[in-house]
């Protein structure tokens, strides 16, 4: 069963990363910042998540739509003719979502990270980021962060862990 939804789908540092939020945030703003930084572009507007036999989820554009752009104040592109052949892939394993919202002054933001929060599609679970856009701000390199955490958190490392051991047993000693 495919799902569709609406979003930029990126591989960056190996990660297949979702970005989805509301229209006008700034997902494909974010996603030619990350394309400019060698990282390569999937989806753009329309994600569509399959769900693969071991529990996975591969995610593509729809054909007509595959690997084109829409920037607003410029209009449609046709990414490998800007960046190369080697900016775009046909699909990817999605492994985290990165949920855009415009910032909002007073709400709260994940700011420990010890666990991450899911978010289910087509049946599989996958990690998922709230991140705040503000006006000005390096979303791209948040993503990429993002992207890197996800790595390491694969891996077995994670920093707010190891953190928060130190302090308990720093605590402990005293």
């Amino acid at each position: 069963m495919t799902v569709s939804v609406h979003g930029a789908l990126l591989e960056v540092h190996g990660v297949g990363t979702a970005l989805l939020g509301p229209s006008g945030v700034g997902k494909s703003e974010c996603a030619l910042e990350l394309l400019s930084r060698g990282h390569r572009l999937v989806a753009d507007d329309v994600i569509e998540l399959t769900p693969e036999p071991d529990d996975g989820l591969k995610g593509r554009a729809p054909e007509r739509i595959r690997h084109y752009m829409e920037i607003r104040g410029i209009g449609i592109v046709f990414v490998p003719d800007l960046f190369g052949a080697d900016s775009v892939c046909d699909e990817v394993s999605v492994d985290l979502v990165c949920r855009l919202e415009r910032w909002r002054e007073g709400a709260a933001y994940e700011r420990v990270g010890l666990e991450r929060p899911e978010e289910e599609f087509a049946g599989v679970r996958l990690p998922r980021l709230t991140l705040p856009a503000r006006p000005g701000g390096s979303m791209a390199t948040v993503v990429e962060l993002a992207a890197r955490d996800h790595l390491q958190r694969q891996s077995g490392v994670n920093a707010a862990k190891r953190l928060d051991q130190r302090l308990r047993d720093e605590m402990e000693r005293r």
